[in-house]
């Protein structure tokens, strides 16, 4: 098993277009995922992304999504998560479980519509953190 970190940057309604700039200025792949292809929600925020990524062979790699309309956010506040992403669900379940001591859990971890497992915590020192189990989406 292993895992990765990957900077996951947050915004509201401009990550398809911040990821697009990045893959311009560092080249690689981009993967899209709308909160209505992720089957969450409609209306107003359906096309925006739920989750996102750029990744190239020289080893950039940036994940990216809009805040939902429900959640706090302003530009600089919770600009950053860190993204821990294994292959299996055991693996991710003791990461979750260490980082979960003294932590603010935001999503259960569990599964969802996107991957096997997932869930979001802030951990004791303010950090806040996305676990889940790697599913391999089509870049586009």
């Amino acid at each position: 098993m292993s895992i990765t970190t990957t900077t996951h940057l947050n915004f509201r309604g401009d990550a398809r277009e911040a990821l697009e700039f990045y893959r311009s200025v560092f080249g690689g792949d981009i993967a899209l995922v709308t909160y209505a292809d992720a089957g969450i929600g409609a209306g107003d925020g359906a096309d925006q992304i739920m989750w996102g990524q750029v990744q190239a062979g020289n080893g950039f790699h940036v994940m990216a999504y809009d805040v939902p309309g429900h959640l706090s956010y302003h530009p600089g506040d919770k600009p950053v998560f860190v993204s821990v992403r294994g292959t299996g669900e055991d693996e991710i379940s003791a990461f979750w479980k260490g980082l979960s001591e003294g932590a603010t859990v935001v999503q259960d971890l569990g599964p969802s519509g996107w991957a096997p497992l997932y869930g979001m915590l802030t951990d004791r020192f303010g950090v806040t953190w996305v676990l889940d189990v790697a599913v391999d989406h089509q870049a586009g």
